[in-house]
């Protein structure tokens, strides 16, 4: 079974074989185009060669023919295509926060409350609704050609099958998703004047979609008719391969972004402050609050300070330097926040530097500030009922001894890793063996999911310092909303000297 995850640094693939064992990988990678502050955007095209190459690495890798394909990706992304499913510009991704005025209008046109019983969650930039808007609005000519609106793994699937088809639990992130009936809301379609028939069908993550054509086997390896599942939103994946699928079960992921996740058993309205989704696992659902640039801070503070030096060497000096920095805090609001401010135009900075802090330092306090934000988002999670026991930790940064301690501690909950750790493209790997008949459903696929012995334990005193910490930290953004305000509105006003 292969899994494939369109990321936003580029594609993985998966090999996995029915016992969960991993059999072989490949990546391939493309370009961020950033051609404005707070403006992120990629060309499908892109993720499409790349899909290519990766899974063209992947296959000449087995000795065993592929079964079956799951897909997953980026969530939220706009890919819009023409008439001759071609497309016209580059697709505007989840971390793009343009459109704070489409999303203003999209909240006034439907209604807070009404938007939050629909959609389950508030109208926020990162969302695709407010980019469709954003299209009609900017450039006229262009949203004069659309015929069809798709995810980002749902242009691969196209490419792959020739069929317009989605999923539940990435369709949440659309914002023109009735979640609890889990179909296209035709109120906030009309509402929103979005034509429903630019959308794609809705499935459920496990059911098949389409099968691989002729034409796409032949550029990718595969052979032509292996079943394609549905799949799922990157975090949606992530958790059917960590096994997140009862209720309380939840995870950690720091990639680019931070997501706390839970299986939230039942659709609960978290009030906007949490994401309320679909989950992969068929009539279930699940909360997660996000970061926006969780691992993504601590990428620009090496890359911006520290070029060519890796990520272990900058973790190893950290763990030298006491819990708290000295007093430093960091907050990772470098792409706006998402949980629980909700506030495309905060801005990230340093508070409490001193001659005593060093990069060492600063390196840790950005680990630290990234664990605050977690936090943020395990507080909402407990305040709307659900009982957290225990995270199994997910993405580059939980292959850092640190974080995850750092994760422990803050958090007070114990930190486990699965054996194998291979993010969303491994449960999507699983959904294909569910489509294709390897496993009768998405509960059986998960038994073959395995956690290492050993957990990072919250160290109690830490614990308790960093609660006093994140304390602090939380009552920063109050105060300061404003003057970052202002200064997104210097950086935007396009003057240059």
């Amino acid at each position: 079974m292969v899994g494939l995850d369109v990321g936003t640094n580029g594609v993985r693939a998966v090999a996995v074989d029915p016992s969960g064992g991993v059999v072989a990988m490949a990546t391939a990678g493309y370009p961020l185009h950033m051609p404005r502050p707070g403006w992120t955007e990629q060309d499908p095209e892109d993720w499409w060669q790349a899909s290519k190459t990766a899974l063209r690495d992947l296959t000449s890798k087995l000795e065993s023919p592929v079964t079956g394909l799951g897909l997953t990706g980026q969530m939220h992304g706009s890919v819009f295509l023409d008439e001759r499913d071609r497309v016209i510009r580059r697709a505007l991704l989840w971390s793009d926060q343009r459109t704070a005025k489409q999303s203003k209008a999209i909240t006034e046109i439907v209604g807070e409350s009404r938007l939050l019983e629909i959609a389950g969650n508030p109208a926020l930039t990162g969302f695709q609704a407010p980019k469709v808007l954003w299209l009609r609005d900017q450039e006229p000519e262009a949203y004069a050609r659309v015929q069809h609106l798709l995810l980002p793994k749902d242009y691969v699937r196209l490419r792959l099958t020739g069929e317009f088809a989605t999923d539940a639990s990435d369709a949440s992130g659309t914002l023109l998703l009735d979640v609890r009936r889990r179909k296209w809301s035709d109120e906030l379609l009309t509402a929103l004047d979005i034509p429903r028939e630019w959308l794609p069908r809705v499935y459920e993550s496990p059911d098949l979609t389409g099968k691989v054509t002729r034409v796409a086997a032949a550029e990718t390896g595969l052979h032509s008719g292996i079943p394609v599942a549905a799949g799922a939103g990157d975090n949606a994946a992530a958790a059917v391969g960590l096994g997140i699928i009862r209720k309380g079960a939840a995870s950690v992921s720091i990639g680019t972004s931070g997501v706390l996740f839970v299986d939230s058993g039942g659709l609960i309205h978290a009030g906007g402050e949490l994401h309320t989704f679909c989950h992969a696992v068929p009539g279930r659902y699940h909360m997660m609050g996000v970061t926006l640039a969780a691992g993504g801070s601590l990428s620009w503070w090496r890359d911006a300070l520290f070029p060519g030096h890796d990520f272990e060497a900058l973790t190893r000096a950290a763990s030298q330097v006491p819990a708290g920095s000295e007093g430093l805090l960091y907050f990772p609001y470098l792409s706006g926040e998402r949980t629980p401010h909700r506030d495309p135009f905060a801005r990230g900075g340093f508070l409490g530097l001193t001659t005593r802090h060093t990069g060492a330092h600063m390196t840790r306090a950005v680990m630290e500030g990234v664990a605050f934000s977690l936090k943020d988002s395990l507080d909402l999670i407990v305040a709307a009922g659900v009982n957290v026991k225990e995270l199994r930790a997910t993405g580059g940064g939980a292959r850092s001894d640190l974080w995850r301690q750092l994760l422990a501690d803050t958090l007070r909950l114990p930190v486990y890793r699965t054996v194998v750790d291979e993010g969303p493209a491994y449960g999507a790997a699983l959904l294909g063996g569910v489509a294709s008949g390897v496993y009768a459903n998405v509960d059986e696929s998960t038994s073959v999911i395995k956690l290492r012995r050993q957990a990072e334990q919250p160290n109690p005193e830490r614990a308790e310092l960093y609660r006093r910490y994140h304390a602090a930290y939380a009552d920063f953004y109050p105060v300061a909303a404003s003057l970052m305000h202002r200064l997104a509105d210097l950086a935007s006003d396009g003057s240059f000297v």
